[in-house]
């Protein structure tokens, strides 16, 4: 039945059994041993693609990746293809909109998916026609701020063919026209909206600016090439970057100079083809510290902002020998040949150092990796700029004892920049913990050892051991798997027990215990796919070992009841959990070991019922939650002195007894508050505690009744006030 079913007609709802011998056909494709191993015939089995379907209907379904089981597409479906309207998904992008036989076709829209904390944010940046997977026809194009920077037609998925409109990033219109092959042909350039230039059949005469209005440059535009000069941002009338011809964006033709501030000649080159062939550099005195002569000599390079970006050796107007390459992504000094890094060189960027071997500008031959405080991490063999042949990885472990020999964690084979061929790996103190096969990055045969003693043999599919036998200490055979179905034992590297229990697909499933790295029990109960369903569990702080929690799990998630722990062992929460969020119960809330909230949870949410706010230790409110808002009790100042005490709305004081405080803590006002404001009987102090005045207050001010004192306590005046003045 097999033999006639492509991958793409895969239905894992229905042939639920496939899935699994589908991913491992998938591994073997390429590997004659493990056909041969397992006696596969793949010519019954051409098309298999990584990918398998689940419909929900007819003519609708999803498409996963076989290898992590991720979601790539959702929506219409013909013949195992994209077919209609639905939604394509990728770690990066998001498309949405119309495909034909498995490629976008029709109207749709592209978002650059950016990861914020926990968030994903989608950014729209295209929108318009596509045709055979690319771009083609109208569209219009957006920055990452949602600022429109292009909008007309598309070709091939070059934005720049047909008739089209240009924005800058303030919105003002740049270009509106015709475009050929990429380049501006026929129409109106424009500056703040005004028009500055017009081209016709590709030639003008152009001026362009920098974003705060300074020229960036003026003269002719032919057949998309510019001729003219450049000018420096905030630059005097007298200096200019460049004067010649462009090719292509590039400099071409032509002379760049650069003044220092007190208007003296800094360095001047001339382009020839492309290249540098001629050039000097001055110091402030006006002597020259560096020449180029024909191409041949030692010269430096400057980006358009005047940043160094190169010093060394040039030949035939490129570099060539010995030089020092500054960029974004890092320093690389080393051998140059025809512009390009050659023969024995050193990079250092910002993922850490390479030492080695490079060819036509990439890492190639032997070479050492380092991260950024120097540790070895890897040395071995690289082709076209990635790991490639034999290789050894390293451990970089920080301890007082730490000794000048590093200590192996890897060897074996490469391709491409993954594990590939026979791999040896170690744990942290030099012991063998596996020995065999490897396959672009993923364990498909071998063996593994716990202190030195076999602990497994036989194959795995995407790191889970599959087919193969499981021994004990003394080698005797404890569990067999076929299939990924059977019991099992997880070893950590440092040789503790991680799981034990039952496997179904090379997944936990069913019955099992799960243990940390120091040997203490974290899970009892159920497993489903590889995730804890049901049972307790119990995690700990890693550099304390602290109990951290102690949960009940139902349906793969916390459920039930629970406690959790303040790495200085404090209750930090103890009640009922629903769906894996702490529903009813008693908590605390820590932070920086400070405690800034106690009290009782309700229906998911924190703060319902009672509870205490604190700011830096002290207590700043005592009372009553409602769907997290304070809706009655006691504030405090930092002091500890009571400011409030009553009902609030809206986090607002609302209803009750208020008090006010001069900065050095004597009592400057006690009195009653309602809707918000003083109203009803109060008084005020002065500094020397005496009362200032008692009586009635409307909207914060005297009002009604009242008795005013002077600073002596003696009265003064007692009769009516009128907002805030007396009634004589």
């Amino acid at each position: 039945m097999l033999e006639n079913i492509k991958s793409s007609y895969l239905i894992r709802v229905i042939f639920s059994y496939i899935d699994d011998e589908k991913r491992r056909l998938r591994i073997f494709k390429d590997n004659k041993s493990l056909q041969k191993l397992n006696n596969i015939n793949l010519v019954n089995y051409k098309i298999f693609s990584g990918k398998y379907i689940i419909y929900d209907e007819i003519g609708k379904g999803k498409i996963y990746n076989a290898y992590e089981d991720t979601l790539i597409y959702d929506g219409e479906i013909l013949h195992g293809e994209k077919n209609g309207k639905g939604i394509e998904y990728g770690f990066f992008y998001k498309f949405e909109g119309e495909f034909v036989n498995g490629k976008r076709n029709g109207k749709g829209k592209e978002f650059l998916i950016e990861i914020k904390g926990v968030k994903k944010i989608e950014i729209l940046i295209f929108e318009g026609e596509f045709l055979n997977g690319e771009r083609n026809g109208e569209g219009k194009e957006f920055d990452k701020k949602g600022n429109l920077i292009y909008e007309g037609s598309y070709l091939s998925g070059n934005r720049f063919n047909g008739r089209g409109k240009e924005y800058d990033n303030n919105g003002y219109l740049k270009f509106e026209g015709e475009y050929l092959e990429g380049k501006r042909w026929n129409g109106k350039e424009f500056y703040l909206n005004h028009k500055n230039s017009e081209l016709k059949d590709g030639k003008g005469f152009i001026k362009e600016y920098y974003s705060n209005g300074d020229l960036y440059f003026e003269g002719e535009y032919l057949n998309g090439n510019k001729k003219g000069i450049e000018y420096y941002i905030n630059s005097p009338s007298y200096t200019f970057k460049f004067e010649g011809e462009f090719l292509n964006g590039k400099r071409w033709n032509g002379k760049i100079k650069e003044y220092n501030d007190v208007s003296t000649l800094k360095f001047e080159y001339e382009y020839l083809n492309g290249k540098i062939m001629n050039g000097k550099e001055y110091d402030e005195n006006n002597n020259i510290i560096s020449e180029l002569k024909e191409g041949k000599g030692f010269s430096k390079e400057y980006d358009d902002s005047g940043q160094l970006i190169f010093e060394g050796e040039y030949l035939n107007g490129e570099r060539n020998g010995e030089g020092k390459e500054i960029g974004f992504g890092g320093i690389y000094e080393g051998q140059f040949l025809n512009g390009k890094r050659n023969e024995e060189g050193k990079e250092i960027g910002f993922g850490g150092i390479y030492e080695g071997q490079f060819l036509n500008g990439k890492r190639n031959g032997e070479g050492k990796e380092y991260n950024g405080d120097h540790d070895l991490i890897y040395e071995g063999q690289f082709l076209n700029g990635k790991r490639n042949g034999r290789g050894k990885e390293y451990y970089f472990i920080y301890n007082i004892y730490r000794n000048s020999k590093e200590i192996m964690k890897l060897d074996g084979q490469y391709l491409s920049g993954q594990k590939n061929g026979k791999i040896k790996k170690y744990n942290e103190i030099g012991e063998l913990i596996f020995d065999g096969e490897y396959y672009y990055n993923h364990k498909i045969r071998g063996r593994e050892y716990n202190k030195g003693k076999l602990e497994y043999e036989g194959e795995y599919l995407y790191e889970k051991k599959w087919n193969g036998k499981g021994f004990d200490e003394n080698g005797i055979l404890i569990y067999e798997l076929k299939n990924g179905n059977g019991k099992v034992r997880e070893f950590y590297e440092n040789g503790k027990l991680e799981y034990e229990g039952d496997f179904l697909k090379g997944k936990r499933n069913g019955k099992g215990k799960e243990y940390d790295d120091n040997g203490k029990l974290i899970f009892e109960g159920e497993y489903l796919k590889g995730k804890k369903w049901n049972g307790n569990a119990k995690g700990y702080y890693y550099m304390s070992g602290k109990l951290e929690y102690e949960i009940e799990f139902s349906n793969g998630k916390r459920n039930g009841k629970g406690k959790e722990y303040s790495i200085n062992g404090e209750l930090k929460f103890e009640g009922e959990y629903l769906n894996g969020i702490k529903w009813n119960g008693k908590a605390k809330e820590i932070c920086s070991g400070e405690i800034f909230f106690e009290g009782e949870y309700l229906n998911g949410k924190r703060w319902n019922g009672k509870g205490k706010e604190y700011n830096g230790g002290i207590l700043k409110f005592d009372g009553e939650y409602m769907n997290g808002k304070k809706i009655k009790g006691k504030i405090y100042n930092l002091k500890g002195q009571l400011l409030f005490d009553g009902e609030l709305f809206n986090e607002r004081i609302w209803i009750g007894k208020r008090k006010k405080y001069f900065d050095f803590g004597k009592l400057r006002f006690e009195g009653e508050i309602l809707n918000g404001e003083i109203n009803g009987k109060g008084k005020e102090y002065y500094d020397n505690g005496k009362l200032e005045y008692e009586g009635e207050f409307l909207n914060g001010k005297r009002n009604g009744k009242g008795k005013e004192y002077n600073y002596n306590g003696e009265l003064i005046y007692e009769g009516q006030y009128l907002n805030g003045e007396r009634i004589q």
